[in-house]
């Protein structure tokens, strides 16, 4: 790299308020710089998500202030930290929601580190990519497929990873019957893995660009949550944060069927009536974050299929707006700030 760069642009939340108050702030602020283990990334693109919207606005408590958020990171290498190949210098990678863990508990030593209690993740613990450079665990940064341009990269390093993790968890099989309730980043993508699995997909959402969307990705039927769908369902997962659907969804599973709640924050869930919801042996489980081999996984999968993302672009300096459109639902199905 030439010269000495001091100084960057950066999206940066100093204190949480709704999204309609802007308290993303666009600022000036040190260029970090690649620790031991570390490398340093100049970002092309970040992914906007739900989760980043939860922290501007409060739902989740602030663990770090000020905080850079961002967590679906797109760009190049063009540092490493002690203990890092300065081969790495150059690569394109991504960096996911999962940062790092403490990497010697029983969870982190069978390849569960998203439930490490000390888990810590990318632009919530530690500065995210809605900035022009970021700092992450060598670990965190994997390499991406070639295909994907850096725009369409972005949305499978949350929306994508998560999604494949749910799908894992639902435990649908190939040739099953599959519900999603939701249809925004994550399952445009999730429905691309499940078909290319040759499952049959319904697709419960509301908007008419997400119906549209999901009949042109191969949904056999597209009605709304409340809507009874053509076949009891073998498995389902929810993707939307209402707790209302919840019960929903376990109302269309087939006896055996299993649910799972992709959700970092989810409001109420309404009573559940036994007899109507979970009898017939189903069950219902929640999705926590990724680890590092889910990552793995799914980007050599979204290379093989290949996934196709449709993604709606935004300069850094309106990361507010993004925000604002992701949560009137006005994003199509992903969004992405280009640096």
């Amino acid at each position: 790299m030439r010269g000495t760069i001091a100084a960057m642009r950066a999206a940066v939340i100093h204190e949480q308020a709704p999204i309609e108050s802007s308290p993303l702030v666009i600022e000036e602020v040190d260029v970090p710089s690649a620790g031991t283990g570390e490398v340093r990334i100049r970002v092309r693109a970040c992914g906007v998500c739900h989760t980043d919207l939860h922290i501007a606005e409060g739902d989740m408590p602030l663990v770090k202030a000020p905080v850079i958020p961002g967590h679906q990171i797109v760009g190049t290498i063009d540092s490493v930290g002690e203990g890092v190949s300065a081969e790495r210098v150059g690569e394109r990678v991504g960096v996911p929601w999962m940062s790092s863990s403490c990497g010697a508990c029983d969870l982190c030593l069978g390849g569960r580190e998203n439930l490490c209690v000390e888990s810590r993740f990318t632009g919530y613990h530690v500065d995210g990519g809605f900035a022009e450079y970021a700092v992450a665990p060598a670990s965190a940064a994997h390499p991406l497929p070639l295909a994907f341009a850096d725009e369409n990269a972005a949305p499978l390093l949350c929306a994508g990873i998560i999604g494949y993790r749910s799908l894992r968890l639902a435990e649908i099989e190939p040739g099953q019957k599959l519900g999603l309730y939701g249809f925004g980043a994550s399952a445009h993508i999730a429905i691309q893995v499940a078909r290319y699995w040759g499952c049959e997909v319904f697709v419960f959402t509301r908007g008419r660009h997400h119906r549209e969307l999901a009949e042109q990705l191969g949904a056999a039927w597209v009605g709304d949550a409340r809507d009874e769908p053509p076949a009891a369902l073998d498995a389902a997962i929810t993707f939307a944060p209402v707790g209302w659907i919840v019960p929903e969804a376990l109302r269309a599973l087939a006896p055996a069927g299993t649910l799972a709640v992709n959700a970092v924050h989810l409001d109420g869930v309404p009573a559940l009536d036994y007899q109507k919801h979970l009898y017939w042996e189903k069950t219902l489980r929640s999705v926590a974050n990724l680890t590092h081999e889910d990552a793995r996984q799914f980007l050599d999968l979204a290379g093989k299929i290949p996934i196709e993302t449709t993604v709606e672009t935004f300069p850094l300096n309106r990361a507010n707006e993004a925000l604002r459109q992701l949560k009137s639902s006005d994003i199509e199905a992903a969004a992405a700030l280009m640096m």
